[in-house]
């Protein structure tokens, strides 16, 4: 005689639609041949997903599928991923694999026999009802009464449920075992306590099939002797005679079940007792989650100390001591700085990609009477003229295809704050009219919008650019450089205050060890020498960079020495090969090597071609016209 198997899946949707299959545990579902459960649908991985059968339930994994598994019950839909890999199947419940938009849907039924005849059964919307008749007795109530207050005091979620198992066993003294299950994400119900009233842990699973129904029915159930009414593997397995169910519960949702057993005798448990228990119940569940809550709430407290530490850092990155050097040229953006602060001019930095403008900006704000408001930053060479102009001004709803709500430009949220145009020599003539208005009458105008906004946020610009060789020249309006020129600041290359290299070199290496997990205890003296002598044409960022490929290809020593550094510092290659020049005019041979170092930068980048363009000095629109000119655009 054959077993029924343990799970029967419906196919629902899919290439074989309408299909039913009854599968033993473990069971591999996929499309490869040797599957348990052969699926060809194209959008399923060979091996999906795995059926197996741990403590009593019935559970699924997805094995790392290409489009994903997703967990289906009652219309409540959850991804079977990282933050859930395993949720246990009940029957009725849906399985969606593969393709989101067209997925094969498995329905699933469980072959475990339901409760026969249940002695009693007490919803738990009706709890205030009977436990008048629970309190009556003055035994019970004080025992209530104590353990009320030693739940209300104990913030421990296991000591709220060593407690609980301790209130049952006092209220019921027929009961010989408890356990406890908590409701995770996935809709598991994993045991979290399970003991006998002497306090040995036991290790029997709760039954799963008693577990479904109170679930489903949100009620407390009696059975007098499982073990014949209920044919259950796990109940079988528990040696049940007498057990009681109840959930326990927080509004409308189920948080968790509370199982108490009698493995001495059939029938001692009664209707009264199931009461007694479920009012108790209501007890530990408030305990229970308030615990959880507290619990949460310390998790949240680490989370939010952990991203204050970081906000406190960049904080500081933004003021004064985040500008690292005692140069020449850094003492005297200092000084420049401190002037400015507080006053309401433009201010313009330049000087070189990499030198750290953005980082004087941020000191601009973070040191001024504004440090309250808003710092925004846009870099004017990263949008196209159109999806600037809204990024910057806003839009009103309707101003054009897609624009189904108002949307706030960055100068409207920096009201009261600070606007960092990053690489201002980059934006479109149009939009140097608009900030021109923004800048002499405080109002902008959102794209489609009827009526100009008044703004008070300070501007702070910065380019890489020569502006007043584009304003011979007639690319940059005149009016505008001279709003923005009120007060300009120089950012020194990093090669003119090369006295500053070891203090930055040391200060990334101790953050980024100490970020990385990887401590260090300097450079050596010759190794500073090198970083030194360096002209870092990418100034402080390839320092910046330098530093973190030291740390992580970094494997023994306690010091950073000359020959972990980069080829490009020691100075081992050549610029250009001469077998890499062809032999012709002088134009043609620059052009060679242009074309040479256009593909070397490429190429050291990983074909990022922002990045490239920051290492080169030029815009991502210079280097697109010049790949194109030598015709190594993509």
């Amino acid at each position: 005689m054959s077993l029924a198997p343990p799970l029967t899946i419906d196919v629902v949707t899919g290439a074989r639609a309408g299909e039913r299959h009854g599968v033993a545990l473990p069971c591999v579902v996929g499309r490869a041949g040797d599957a348990g459960l052969c699926l060809p649908e194209a959008h399923l991985s060979s091996q999906h997903g795995r059926f197996e059968f741990v403590d009593g339930a019935v559970l699924f994994s997805d094995r790392g599928s290409t489009n994903g598994s997703r967990h289906v019950r009652n219309g409540v839909v959850t991804p079977i991923d990282a933050d859930c890999p395993v949720v246990e199947v009940w029957t009725g419940d849906e399985l969606h694999l593969g393709d989101a938009a067209a997925p094969t849907v498995l329905r699933i039924t469980l072959h475990e026999a339901e409760p026969g005849e249940v002695v009693a059964v007490r919803a738990i919307d009706e709890v205030d009802a009977f436990s008048a008749r629970v309190t009556a007795d003055t035994q019970r109530l004080r025992v209530l009464f104590e353990h009320a207050t030693a739940l209300a005091r104990q913030t421990d979620l296991d000591g709220v449920l060593a407690l609980a198992a301790r209130l049952v066993f006092d209220l019921l003294p027929r009961a010989t075992h408890v356990s406890i299950a908590l409701r995770e994400r996935g809709g598991q119900f994993p045991v979290a306590l399970a003991q006998s009233r002497s306090g040995e842990p036991v290790t029997t699973p709760m039954s799963r099939t008693l577990a479904r129904r109170v679930v489903e029915e949100r009620a407390a159930l009696l059975l007098s002797d499982a073990g014949v009414e209920v044919a259950a593997r796990s109940i079988t397995q528990a040696g049940l005679l007498s057990t009681m169910c109840v959930p326990l519960w927080t509004g409308a949702e189920i948080c968790g079940l509370l199982q108490v057993d009698n493995r001495d005798a059939p029938g001692l448990f009664g209707a009264a007792d199931l009461e007694v228990l479920a009012v108790a119940a209501a007890q530990v569940s408030t305990a229970a989650e308030s615990a959880r809550l507290v619990a949460r709430l310390r998790h949240a407290e680490q989370k939010l100390e952990r991203e204050n530490r970081y906000l406190k850092q960049r904080e500081e990155d933004a003021t004064f001591n985040g500008i690292i050097g005692k140069s020449a040229g850094v003492n005297a953006v200092l000084r420049a700085l401190e002037k400015v602060r507080d006053t309401r001019v433009p201010v313009l930095i330049q000087g070189e990609t990499g030198t750290g403008k953005e980082l004087v900006a941020r000191a601009v704000h973070y040191t001024s009477q504004r440090r309250d408001k808003l710092f925004v930053a846009q870099n004017c060479s990263a949008l196209p003229e159109g999806l600037l102009e809204s990024e910057l001004f806003g839009h009103a709803r309707g101003a054009f295809t897609g624009a189904d709500r108002e949307k706030k430009g960055l100068f409207e949220l920096a009201d009261g704050g600070t606007i960092f145009l990053d690489e201002v020599g980059e934006m479109p003539a149009a939009l140097q009219a608009k900030l021109l208005r923004v800048l002499q009458e405080g109002e902008i105008w959102p794209v489609g919008a009827g009526r100009p906004r008044r703004v008070d946020a300070r501007v702070v610009s910065a380019t890489h650019r020569d502006l007043e060789k584009m304003v011979r020249v007639g690319t940059f309006r005149q009016d505008l450089f001279y709003r923005l020129h009120v007060f300009p600041l120089h950012m020194p290359a990093l090669r003119e205050r090369r006295d500053d290299i070891p203090v930055l070199a040391r200060h990334f290496l101790e953050r980024y060890a100490r970020e990385l997990g990887r401590p260090v205890a300097g450079f050596t003296p010759e190794c500073l020498e090198r970083l030194s002598a360096y002209d870092w044409p990418g100034n402080v960022r390839e320092l910046q960079n330098e530093i973190q490929r030291l740390l992580i290809f970094r494997t023994e020593g306690d010091f950073v020495r000359v020959e972990d550094l980069d080829r490009r510092i020691l100075g081992e290659s050549r610029v250009v090969d001469d077998g890499e020049i062809p032999r012709g005019t002088l134009k043609d041979m620059m052009d060679a090597v242009e074309r040479v170092l256009l593909a070397r930068s490429l190429r050291e980048n990983g074909q990022n071609k922002t990045r490239t363009a920051e290492v080169l000095g030029i815009t991502r629109e210079g280097l697109h016209k010049k790949l194109a000119r030598f015709g190594m655009a993509e």
